[in-house]
This record gives structure tokens, sequence and C-alpha cells, in this order.
């Protein structure tokens, strides 16, 4: 006689930045279908340096309602990942809501364009702003809580760039090159308290991240106007063994499942890549 598994993150409590959408929403619904309750944070306001449409409180509401929707409960925070105190705070008082901390969801990030010798100095320092110290300031707010139960996980979203050389995104790639150097050390540090540490490296993901003009134009720069989705699709399918054009946010979350649950138990400081075998090509 058979039953229905266990749900895999049973009792577990998760904080995930970047939540109101894309990666980090399925992320957060994921997790809640498998037992999770959710800590989401997300900045829910413009960045300065980045042209594409940003997140809104709106977008977290919907990722709170569809966590509680997956029967689990959430606390929701409008958190700048540049700001250490406040993402400490704010960890603080999601891990204290649910009596503690389990997983650790480094997500939030940010993109923009421009090569290593055009970008101005503002657009290079917030993108390591956000996309490197913002993840290490997510890990140091979250650390102490998974020290403090004995053992968890950090998963830091990474993307291909942290595993090579991207043309156009030197800001980027630098940032995501610092994650894969940080999840090490953290690895190496949190070892004895349990605690593991590994990145997730996906190539396109179908979310508004990429689903924009100027993404999709930097793809196409042969035609003069805004490339379509399908006229998009068309040439990033070239950039993977799988001729896929873009992986889903669910592929990602279920990646981050897998890492954060306790089948990757003995799985630490790894580089995983979601990426239908792009940086192997």
């Amino acid at each position: 006689m058979s039953g229905a598994s266990a749900p895999r993150l049973a009792g577990k409590v998760a904080l995930i930045t970047g939540a109101a959408r894309g990666i980090g929403r399925a992320q957060a619904v994921r997790f809640a279908q498998e037992g999770a309750d959710i800590v989401a944070l997300d900045i829910c306001a413009a960045v300065d340096t980045v042209i594409i449409p940003h997140a809104t409180p709106a977008d977290l509401d919907e990722t709170a309602a569809l966590v509680a929707a997956a029967g689990a409960a959430v606390h929701t925070e409008i958190v700048d990942v540049r700001d250490l105190a406040a993402v400490a705070a704010a960890t603080d008082r999601g891990a204290e809501r649910f009596g503690g901390l389990d997983v650790v969801c480094a997500t939030a990030g940010i993109t923009s364009r421009g090569t290593a010798l055009e970008l101005d100095e503002n657009t290079w320092r917030t993108m390591l702003d956000v996309n490197l110290t913002g993840v290490w300031h997510t890990c140091r707010a979250g650390a102490p809580h998974l020290i403090a139960r004995g053992g968890g996980a950090m998963i830091l979203t990474n993307s291909i760039a942290g595993l090579r050389g991207l043309v156009g995104v030197a800001h980027y790639t630098a940032a995501k090159h610092g994650v894969v150097g940080l999840m090490r050390s953290l690895a190496n540090e949190l070892a004895p308290h349990r605690v593991r540490v590994n990145c997730i490296h996906p190539t396109n993901v179908d979310t508004p991240m990429i689903q924009n003009d100027a993404v999709r134009a930097a793809f196409r720069p042969d035609l003069d106007r805004t490339p379509t989705r399908a006229e998009f699709a068309e040439a990033a399918r070239a950039m993977n063994m799988l001729g896929v054009p873009w992986v889903d946010a669910v592929d990602v979350a279920n990646a981050a499942l897998f890492l954060a649950s306790d089948e990757a138990r003995y799985i630490t400081a790894a580089t995983l890549p979601v990426d239908a075998g792009a940086t192997q090509r």
C-alpha cells in the first residue's frame, strides 16, 4: 500500500528576494506548494539605470495571493536589497513571525546593457550593488537564522553569465562571476553549521527581464524595429543545444526546490546550469 509522498519542504520557511514576479515568484509558489511558508521581499520600484518595466506592489500582492492559494502563509515587505539594514530587519521580522528560517533564495536582480568600455560608472556600480552586494546582504541577513536552526540551504540565482563571458553585459557578467566566488566562500564558511550554499545558472528565462523591447532589440540588431516575440525566439534558439528560445521560470524554481530539499542534503558549492546546454556550446 502506498500513499502520497510528504511535501518536500513541509514545516520549512523560505526567504525569497525578487519575489514580486519572474523567478522569485515562481520559487515562492513552488516552495509553497511543497509546504513552505514564505518571506517574500521585493523593491517594487524603479532602479535608475534599468529601462525595462519594474515590479510593482500589486505584483508582490499577486505573489502573496498565489502563495496563499497554494496553502501556505506569507510575509511580504517592500525592501531594496542594496540596503543591508532594511534587508536584515525584514528578514528578522519574517523569521520571527514564522518561528525561524530554513531556506534563503537570493533572487533579486537587474539587467542593463553596455560593453565594458562604454558603461558609465553609475551603471556599473548599480549593477554590482544589486546583483552582487545585494546577494551578500541577503545571505548575511539570512545566515544567522539558518545557523540558529541547525542547518539549511542558500540558493543564489545566478546566470549563464556567471560561467562564461557574454558580450554587451560586462557589468552583469562581472557581478554574476562574483556571486560564484561568494557562494564558494560561503559554502566553506557555513559548512560547519550544516548550511549548504549553491548557485543556479539559468539561460534566458521567459520573464519580464527578457520579454521587453530593449532585450528583444539586442537579440535582433538586423531589424530596424522592435522585434516580435516570435522574432526574438528565432534568434534566441541558437544560444543552446536544445534549440529552445528560453526556459520557464518554473524550471528554475524546480531546480531551487531540489537544492532546498533533503534530496540535495549533500550538495554544496555547486554551480547548477538550467540552460538547455547553453554553457556547453
